[in-house]
């Protein structure tokens, strides 16, 4: 039976596969079933600053859209879903805060830890919208935050990243010198939609597709061994297929949502079984035996993740050639 163990920011995860956060585990039933179904640990859904103070987005942060907003769940009903959780699991329960202020911040940060959360996931939900705002500027603004929660907590930390940086890799080694344990590629920023009938902005949830695992893809096998953290998956994880994939770039893990809030929580335990196939037939008896083994520093060809890829794609898609696998 293949190995199906790994270490994430830290912590021992008994599957690679975690749940990243989403309105699921605002129940305790959920989060249990996640855990019968295999998976290795529960991001569980935002807490944002907002909800506890209950008011707007940010009208005091620049560059944030702002609007009033009504929140179910505050501070207290968090930690007291954290408390129970670590009371009936035995996995790994990750908080993930969402702040607007410094207080905000390392406030939320500290009660969370007392609540007995195993590891924090800073979800940094910054639109730069002020023009004024250099590169410099918005950078700072992450590695700001990291410093001032590593200060305020001893628990591991996760950065959800954007993929709007102008230097990924920079940026990475400058959040783990920050403090960061892990990084998560990538935050998907939900654009607003228009109505254009009654002319009015619409939020509107875009669920993932397998298709969009490319770019964390081509950055977690740059990531891979070059900068010190756990990396972490996050988009387009559908099946064992997506799975792997991140798993041989060099991700210690990959999240999903969108798949169990389409096909459910036992479609967990679909992946699990299909990547222990996989894992079987290649044969690899444990995920370390295949984890970055397509990273940039481990493939014959370096360059294939830089311009020469583009190139090569190009000759693909004219000659009619696909990319083929067992999943």
């Amino acid at each position: 039976m293949p190995n199906l163990s790994t270490t994430y920011m830290g912590l021992k995860l008994r599957s690679p596969l975690v749940v990243s956060a989403n309105p699921l585990s605002q129940k305790l039933e959920n989060i249990l079933a996640m855990e019968d179904a295999g998976a290795g640990a529960v991001v569980l859904f935002s807490l944002f600053e907002e909800q506890i103070r209950q008011e707007a987005a940010t009208t005091e942060a620049p560059g944030v859209l702002s609007g009033p907003v009504d929140y179910a769940i505050g501070s207290g009903k968090y930690l007291e879903i954290i408390r129970k959780a670590k009371e009936r699991v035995n996995i790994p329960i990750i908080a993930s805060l969402n702040g607007v202020t410094p207080e905000g911040w390392t406030d939320y940060a500290r009660d969370i830890e007392q609540a007995g959360a195993d590891g924090l996931e800073i979800n940094v939900y910054f639109i730069p919208a002020d023009i004024r705002l250099t590169s410099a500027d918005v950078e700072k603004r992450y590695i700001d935050i990291v410093q001032m929660i590593r200060s305020s907590i001893k628990i591991p930390i996760a950065v959800k990243m954007n993929p709007y940086f102008s230097s990924i890799g920079n940026m990475s080694q400058q959040l783990q010198s920050a403090g960061a344990d892990a990084l998560v590629l990538f935050n998907r920023f939900y654009q607003p939609d228009f109505d254009i009938n009654d002319l009015v902005v619409l939020p509107n949830l875009e669920l993932s597709t397998p298709a969009e695992i490319r770019l964390p893809l081509l950055w977690i096998a740059v990531l891979y061994g070059r900068v010190p953290v756990s990396l972490a998956a996050t988009t387009g994880i559908h099946g064992a297929r997506e799975l792997v994939k991140y798993l041989l770039a060099g991700a210690d893990v990959g999240m999903c949502a969108s798949v169990l809030l389409q096909r459910g929580i036992p479609r967990i335990k679909e992946i699990l079984d299909d990547l222990k196939l996989y894992m079987s037939d290649m044969p690899f008896e444990s995920i370390d035996a295949f984890k970055g083994s397509m990273s940039q520093q481990h493939i014959s060809d370096p360059t294939d993740y830089e311009r020469s890829n583009y190139l090569q794609i190009l000759e693909n898609k004219q000659s009619g050639r696909q990319a083929t696998g067992r999943l």
